[in-house]
C-alpha cells in the first residue's frame, strides 16, 4: 500500500494526514510574549486603580479594578495554557496540551459573566442610595486606565481572530477599556452636574456590553469542547465535495471538529472499486479539504470487494457519536 507525503497508514485502506498542528503550536511563541507584556502592564496599573477607586468612592473605578483583577488571573491562565500547550505530544497525550487553551477561554468567559452580574447588582444598590464621588480623582485614574488598556488591546488585537484563548484575554482587556471610557464619562458628568447616579448608570451599561461579549465566548468555547462543527464550515458543502470525487462512493461517518484554535480535524470513510485509484483519491481529498482550512484529515478507504456495504447510507452521510 503506497504512502504519500503528509499521510500515514492506519490499517487496511486507511491513511492519515498527520502533522498534529505543528504550525499551530509554532505560532504560539509570539502570542505568549504579547500576553506576558499585557499581563505585566495590567498587574502594575491594578494597584493604582484600586487606590484611586477607594479615594474617589467610585463604583465605576472599583468595578473596573475588580474586572482588572480577574484580567490578571485570566491573562496568567492564558499564558500558562499557551506555554503548556507548546509542549510536544507524548504517548499518553498524543495531541499534547493544546486543548488547555480552550479550557482557559471557557474559564475566562465564565468569569466575565460573573463579574458583569456583580457589577449590575452593586450599581443597582448605588442607584437607590447614591454616594459622594470625587470626580477629579476618578477622572485622573480613569484617563490613565484608558491609556494602559489601549496599549494592551493594541498588543493583542492582531491575534484575536486566530486564537480563542487570546480572544478571551482580549475581551477582558476590552472590557477594562470600556470601563475606563465609562468612568471618564461618569466623572465628567459628576464634575459638571454633581449627579452621582451617572457613575452607577455607566457601570450598568459597561456590564451589559461585557455580558454580550462573554456569552459569545463561552458559547464558542463550549462548542469546541463538544466537538461541534466549526461555525465557518458548512458540513453539507464538505460532504458534497467528498461525494463529488470521481471514484469515491458511499461517503459516511464524516465528522468535523476543532481540536484547538486554528486546528480543524476531519475523519470519514468511503468506498472505492479500483485499488489503483487509492492514492489519487486520498490526494484529492486532502486538496479539497485544505480549501475549507481543514489540514488534519483521517480518511478510511474501503474496497468494495472486501467490505460489505450497509443496505442504505445515512442521508446526511454523518453518523452519531
Amino acid at each position: 500500500m503506497a504512502i504519500i507525503p503528509g499521510m500515514h497508514d492506519h490499517g487496511p485502506g486507511g491513511h492519515h494526514h498527520h502533522e498534529h498542528g505543528a504550525h499551530v503550536v509554532a505560532g504560539r511563541g509570539e502570542v505568549s510574549r504579547r500576553l506576558t507584556w499585557v499581563l505585566a502592564i495590567t498587574a502594575t496599573f491594578l494597584v493604582v486603580e484600586v487606590i484611586g477607586g477607594v479615594l474617589a468612592s467610585s463604583l465605576a473605578l472599583l468595578a473596573d479594578a475588580g474586572h482588572m483583577l480577574t484580567d490578571v488571573a485570566a491573562l496568567g491562565l492564558s499564558v500558562f495554557a499557551i506555554r503548556l500547550g507548546r509542549r510536544p505530544p507524548s504517548e499518553k497525550r498524543t495531541y499534547g496540551f493544546v486543548r488547555l487553551e480552550i479550557l482557559a477561554a471557557l474559564v475566562n468567559g465564565a468569569t466575565l459573566l460573573v463579574i458583569a452580574g456583580l457589577i449590575i447588582v452593586e450599581a443597582w444598590e448605588r442607584l437607590r442610595e447614591p454616594v459622594v464621588i470625587d470626580g477629579i480623582v476618578m477622572l485622573s485614574v480613569a484617563t490613565m486606565g484608558l491609556g494602559v488598556n489601549a496599549v494592551g488591546a493594541f498588543l493583542l488585537h492582531s491575534q484575536v481572530h486566530d486564537n480563542l484563548n487570546v480572544r478571551s484575554a482580549y475581551l477582558h482587556i476590552l472590557g477594562d477599556l470600556l470601563g475606563s471610557v465609562g468612568a471618564i464619562v461618569a466623572a465628567i458628568i459628576v464634575l459638571t452636574t454633581g449627579w452621582a447616579r451617572a457613575d452607577a448608570i455607566v457601570s450598568i451599561v459597561i456590564a451589559i456590553l461585557i455580558l454580550y461579549s462573554a456569552w459569545g465566548l463561552v458559547r464558542e468555547a463550549t462548542d469546541v469542547l463538544l466537538e461541534s462543527v466549526p461555525s465557518h464550515i458548512d458540513l453539507n458543502a464538505v460532504l458534497e465535495e467528498l461525494r463529488g470525487i470521481d471514484g469515491l462512493d458511499d461517503v459516511h461517518d464524516v465528522h468535523v471538529w476543532t481540536l484547538t484554535s486554528g486546528f480543524v480535524v476531519l475523519s470519514g470513510h468511503g468506498v472505492i472499486d479500483d485499488p489503483l485509484e487509492h492514492t489519487r483519491i486520498l490526494h484529492t481529498i486532502r486538496e479539497k479539504m485544505s480549501e475549507y482550512e481543514i489540514e488534519h484529515v483521517t480518511f478510511q478507504i474501503e474496497l468494495r470487494t472486501l467490505y460489505q456495504l450497509p443496505a442504505q447510507s445515512s442521508p446526511q452521510g454523518v453518523s452519531g457519536p
